[in-house]
Formats: structure tokens, C-alpha cells, sequence
């Protein structure tokens, strides 16, 4: 498996453009709020299960970024707990994000990550806070 660096950096070779990284800071957030939501609406315990899958991944990368990670999941799984409806507001922000995402990635000249690798839908949100750990020095 490669190192949270390897991924990172990976990640990073196709979000160089400003632009694409205030759509990726808007967009990848609601992507994973809006496939928690799709998958809460199948089932809470369809979400729950995603959410621990994701954990065991994102823990074997970096325990501190899962710790995060976890914070953020929980919070989103909150909110879907409190709505009255959760599947077609989450398939609206899901087709938005991605329509967010891929204009990005047009104004950046560069194919989505997850082309190369599906591992990359799930380093896009712990790039994210990857982000944040630097800016505030802190390690991963």
C-alpha cells in the first residue's frame, strides 16, 4: 500500500489550479455528504458500515487523519439522522458536486484522479485535511 505522501502527492499532480481547488474544497465535502446520504437513505447501517470501511482505510494511512476523518463522518452522519428527507437532496447535491468537480478539472486540463485509480474517491476528502494539517503544521 502506498504512504499517505504517495497518495497525497499523487493527488495533488491534478489539483494545481486555484480555481479547481476552491471547487474541490466546495465539492468533495458535498460529495461525501451527499454518498452518505444516498447510502443512509438505502439503510443507516448501509452508512455506518461505509463510514467503518473508510475508517479502516484512511487508519491504516494515518491514525490522526481518520481521527479527523471520523469527527467529520460522524457530524455528516448527524445531520442525515435529522433530515426528513435524505435521498433525493442527496442525489441533487451528488449530480451538483460532480458537475463542480468536472469544471474543475476542465479549467485544470487534467482527468479526475479516480480515472488512474477508484482509490483516489477516497483520497479526496483526506487530502482535504491533509491540507489543513500542513497549513496549521501539524503531522499526519
Amino acid at each position: 500500500m502506498r504512504a499517505i505522501d504517495q497518495w497525497f502527492e499523487q493527488y495533488g499532480e491534478s489539483h494545481q489550479n486555484p480555481i479547481n481547488k476552491v471547487l474541490h474544497w466546495i465539492c468533495v465535502p458535498l460529495i461525501t455528504f451527499s454518498v452518505l446520504g444516498i447510502l443512509w437513505a438505502i439503510h443507516p447501517w448501509v452508512a455506518l458500515i461505509a463510514v467503518a470501511a473508510a475508517m479502516a482505510f484512511y487508519t491504516m494511512l494515518s491514525w490522526r487523519i481518520a481521527a479527523v476523518m471520523l469527527v467529520a463522518s460522524l457530524l455528516m452522519l448527524l445531520i442525515l439522522w435529522n433530515m426528513n428527507a435524505v435521498f433525493w437532496p442527496s442525489v441533487a447535491i451528488f449530480v451538483l458536486a460532480w458537475i463542480g468537480q468536472f469544471i474543475g478539472h476542465h479549467v485544470e486540463g487534467k482527468k479526475p484522479s479516480f480515472f488512474k485509480d477508484l482509490q483516489f474517491l477516497l483520497i479526496g476528502p483526506i487530502w482535504l485535511i491533509g491540507a489543513l494539517f500542513r497549513t496549521l503544521g501539524l503531522r499526519y
